[in-house]
């Protein structure tokens, strides 16, 4: 292993243990990272000038971590680089009722900024799975979704202005906490979702909107699957916006039942939806009955929750079955493709003639589908190769992307590379050239 020279920072906490290192090689990706040189938790601005001086000076990489709960190997260390843990950057959680902002550091857990916001009888919409366990600055970075965001957006419709570490070792304000600022391209917008490529993000001021003040949960069960696909196009051509619409397809759905928790077992149909709203009168017998009516004969089984408790059940169903999958498929691989609304149908129909033997969830409602390869483990490496590259080049040729939420890292690198446009790549070569010249935030990501 290549050494590391010693680092001086003043505040910082530095470790160099391999034995403590050995977690950081991992996130919740199938990904797999080399040992850092070391892992640094910053905690003062001269730590990073001090950092950003010697990983220059002695061509390291720097790798922004947060919880280490994502997807695609966005933190997984690659090369010789230190590892950034934001854990213990300082800095409070600050709510706003007069301005409807709320700012916090990168090291706040996302269920702590979306309590603040909740105490405040206010709403901070982005609710990706892993929020009770992941921090503030990776949804940041990786643009966080969730089934909110079929209503609300991903996280970077909810970002005003955001404070982060750039190329010269100095921590840099962009953008400012009101929503109007209409003073050139947003240098914000380019660092949400970047995944720590262009800098990184220490702390950030997000708008929040009034707490919604009811919910209307409905289980949707279903003989057939196939029935649920044409539903969100239907649903928002007759004015309905569901604020979640996740979906469990028959297989799924088998094994939730099989061996999940008891409550799982207890769920209806051969396939079943998600739908939730939160508008102002959702709850109303006129609502219920408009909406039953938008939904056509498939409503005949639905089932509304009639109480807070029979709600959190569906939920913490919905956000186990990631988890469990995982515990059940040890060695499954997870995409996360999207695809617009209108073109779900043809998704399925291509996915069933290309033959890929897959089990999907996710969020319906705005087209990011959750597809499982459950024997990826056991599959030659060529073939998952060449499955997993049919299933995204399947998304994009119907006006979808290869991920939706999960974000590029290492794990879509290679896949992003071959099917994006080469003009657009350059320009975030580009973009990388000019704001990180000396290529030390998390090399070999992304681009």
């Amino acid at each position: 292993m290549s050494t590391l020279p010693p680092l001086r920072l003043p505040h910082a906490e530095i470790l160099e243990d391999p034995e403590i290192l050995e977690p950081y090689r991992f996130d919740e990706s199938h990904v797999a990272g080399d040992l850092p040189l070391a892992v640094v938790k910053p905690k003062s601005r001269e730590d990073f000038r001090e950092l950003v001086r010697v990983a220059k000076a002695e061509g390291f990489g720097l790798v922004p971590r947060g919880a280490g709960t994502g997807k695609a190997g966005g933190c997984v260390p690659r090369g010789r680089v230190v590892v950034v843990d934001m854990g213990a950057w300082p800095g409070g959680i600050q709510v706003s009722n007069q301005n409807l902002t709320l700012t916090a550091p990168a090291s706040a857990w996302l269920r702590d900024v979306k309590s603040a916001a909740e105490a405040a009888n206010l709403f901070y919409p982005p609710d990706p799975n892993s929020w009770p366990l992941c921090a503030f600055g990776g949804s940041l970075a990786t643009n966080a979704g969730g089934p909110n965001a079929c209503k609300y957006g991903m996280t970077r419709h909810w970002v005003l202005a955001l404070d982060a570490l750039m190329a010269d070792g100095e921590i840099h304000s962009f953008g400012i906490g009101s929503v109007k600022a209409n003073v050139g391209p947003s240098l914000a917008q380019l660092l949400i979702g970047s995944e720590g490529i262009l800098g990184m993000i220490t702390s950030a001021t997000v708008r929040l909107i009034p707490k919604p003040a009811e919910f209307l949960t409905l289980l949707l069960p279903v003989e057939n699957f196939h029935e649920l696909l044409e539903l969100p196009g239907r649903l928002c051509a007759n004015g309905f916006l569901p604020s979640a619409f996740e979906f469990f397809d028959t297989a799924v759905l088998s094994e939730l039942r099989e061996s999940g928790p008891e409550e799982a077992r207890r769920l209806p149909g051969k396939a079943l939806a998600i739908l939730e709203f939160d508008d102002r009168g959702c709850t109303s017998e006129a609502f219920i009955a408009s909406l039953t009516g938008a939904l056509g004969p498939v409503s005949e089984h639905l089932q509304l929750a009639s109480e807070s408790r029979q709600r959190d059940q569906i939920w913490n169903i919905r956000r186990l079955t990631s988890a469990f999958l995982k515990e059940r498929h040890p060695k499954k691989i997870s995409e996360d493709i999207v695809v617009p609304r209108d073109r779900i149908p043809a998704f399925f129909d291509g996915l069933e003639k290309l033959g890929i033997p897959a089990v999907t969830y996710g969020h319906l409602g705005d087209g990011n589908l959750h597809v499982n390869l459950l024997a990826a483990g056991e599959m030659e490496p060529l073939e998952l190769e060449r499955q997993v590259m049919d299933l995204f080049k399947l998304a994009v040729g119907l006006g979808g992307t290869l991920s939706g939420e999960h974000g590029i890292g290492l794990a879509k690198r290679e896949a992003f590379l071959a099917l994006s446009d080469p003009g657009q790549i350059e320009l975030l070569r580009g973009l990388k050239r000019a704001w990180d010249p000396a290529g030390i935030f998390n090399p070999g990501k992304v681009i």
